[in-house]
């Protein structure tokens, strides 16, 4: 299986939150990223996307084809996340557009079995692999990278 983690892109301050949209400089980032992205995801990911505006948005530079899913919005916990995903008995691809800390806190969880607060960049990407190798999950963190070095 593998699990892109995707944090949305800069967006504006304020309120309310939900309803907060990409700056400029946020769009370009999803831009980069999406065909980054375009170009090397499988071409049956599923997408599950925050139900906020900045999400939706960063996820349309990529597609108009996604589920808004709650259980990756904000507040999610990192076994929500992984959950939503299937992340334990799933096949396939699936790409979450989400939020800090709880993308941080599952990618923690999946390299280490503990959740923690890591930071994951506005607008970056997290792939991580999972495979059985004699009777064993193992996970592997396959990339790692921002928009900024697209």
């Amino acid at each position: 299986m593998e699990l892109i983690l995707w944090r949305h892109a800069e967006a504006e301050d304020g309120g309310p939150d939900d309803a907060r949209s990409l700056t400029e400089k946020g769009e370009k980032q999803a831009d980069k990223m999406a065909t980054f992205l375009r170009a090397n995801l499988p071409h049956d990911t599923r997408i599950l996307v925050s139900p906020t505006k900045r999400t939706k948005q960063t996820a349309q530079a990529l597609t108009k084809h996604f589920t808004a899913d709650p259980n990756v919005g904000p507040g999610a916990s990192p076994e929500a996340i992984l959950k939503a995903a299937d992340w334990a008995d799933g096949e396939g691809s699936v790409l979450i557009v989400g939020h800090q800390p709880a993308l941080g806190e599952a990618a923690a969880l999946l390299m280490t079995g503990h959740p923690d607060y890591w930071s994951i960049k506005k607008g970056a990407v997290w792939w991580f692999s999972r495979r059985t190798h004699e009777g064993d999950y193992q996970t592997s963190l396959r990339l790692v990278i921002a928009p900024d070095h697209l």
